[in-house]
């Protein structure tokens, strides 16, 4: 039996996940939070069988300046707690303070876009990722495009465990949601969905823009805009431009238990996200059957290049997320090889159960490397 560390930056719903799935093993776990949840969209408390441990973290965002009381106060929980393993992302704030600690063994859970998009922000941010991986001692990614750039920054690739998180698929599986279509007077509309945050590294803006060029050739297409974020007026004015407002539904913070109602009441999964690990809502999508239209980043590719369950555009590309949507809406009624083979991929490749053992796996190797002669990373 292990005992676990679990430190991530908040407590979000794949947190939830991960403590979920930890406390039904024989595996002792506590949870370290560094900062609070900013938005209430994980709900659920804390699973039971997890410990809460209080610490100096949790109270406010995260500051560099105030790493050293940080580290000290990490340092005391450790000697308290005496694990066996670190669980720490991502890399620039959890895994950072863990490194820091000097504790072993270090497992760093990369969350995406901390390596695909922060580390090269600049140079201080780059300092902070090559020092996180040099005290590492097994990385999880959740995509190839994570193992490689963490490879650009000296880190071994035999340390590295492709971790694709996975979703629930009896939870999220085929299904069609009749009931919320009739509400909205949709019956026969072809609903295109997104389920991203409104900030700008999700790309809903070019979303948009191509949704408002693809509605004015198929008058059926509608949009189905869940959550919410700081470009909330920027999309609106977009949709209000082009008289769409009317063919939009803004269905904000969605809970996790109300999600798939959303799923089954669309006809196609849309994110041009800017920068996505294995992206767990179009994991989620795949499962429900949906077919996908991604933008061509790393991430995405992974899943959908030459794919019969969906299709790529180049990011940023408004006119040609047009042209996937209508694509699609062409299509629309032939999807059925495209919903199988969607819900095929997801049974493959993001099945939570078999995908969670990965992680698993990689504390197993990250206390065998600790007790073996050090290596050093460049």
């Amino acid at each position: 039996m292990t005992r676990i560390l679990y430190f991530s930056r908040s407590y979000t719903p794949h947190d939830h996940r991960f403590l979920s799935a930890l406390a039904g093993t024989p595996h002792t776990t506590a949870f370290l939070q560094l900062e609070p949840v900013q938005r209430r969209t994980e709900m659920r408390p804390v699973p039971k069988g997890i410990e809460v441990i209080p610490w100096l973290g949790g109270q406010k965002p995260f500051r560099w300046r105030d790493v050293p009381a940080l580290t000290a106060d990490l340092q005391r929980v450790i000697d308290s707690y005496q694990p066996d393993v670190i669980h720490a992302g991502p890399v620039q704030s959890a895994a950072y303070l863990a490194a820091k600690s000097g504790f072993e063994p270090l497992v760093t859970m990369s969350w995406g876009s901390d390596l695909l998009l922060d580390a090269d922000k600049n140079a201080w941010m780059q300092r902070v990722t090559r020092y996180v991986l040099k005290h590492t001692t097994v990385l999880a990614g959740d995509c190839r495009a994570v193992q490689q750039k963490a490879t650009q920054f000296g880190f071994p690739a035999d340390r590295s465990m492709l971790f694709p998180w996975g979703v629930d698929l009896q939870r999220f599986s085929p299904g069609r949601n009749d009931a919320l279509r009739a509400q909205l007077g949709w019956q026969k509309a072809f609903v295109v969905l997104s389920v991203r945050s409104w900030e700008p590294l999700y790309g809903v803006d070019v979303l948009v823009r191509g949704f408002a060029l693809a509605a004015h050739k198929a008058p059926d297409l509608r949009l189905l805009l869940l959550s919410g974020g700081s470009q909330a007026e920027t999309l609106r004015a977009s949709l209000a431009q082009h008289n769409l407002l009317d063919r939009v539904h803004f269905a904000g913070q969605i809970g996790q238990q109300e999600l798939p109602d959303y799923y089954h009441a669309a006809d196609l999964y849309v994110s041009a996200s800017h920068s996505d690990g294995s992206s767990v809502s179009l994991m989620e999508a795949l499962a429900c059957g949906l077919p996908a239209l991604a933008s061509d980043i790393p991430g995405n590719r992974e899943w959908l290049t030459d794919s019969p369950a969906g299709w790529l555009f180049p990011d940023g590309d408004a006119q040609a997320a047009a042209d996937g949507m209508l694509k699609a809406y062409e299509q629309r009624k032939s999807l059925q090889p495209v919903q199988s083979a969607a819900r095929t991929l997801a049974e493959r490749r993001a099945n939570w159960p078999e995908n969670f053992k990965k992680l698993l796996t990689a504390y197993e190797l990250a206390q065998q490397l600790a007790r073996s002669p050090k290596q050093v990373v460049a």
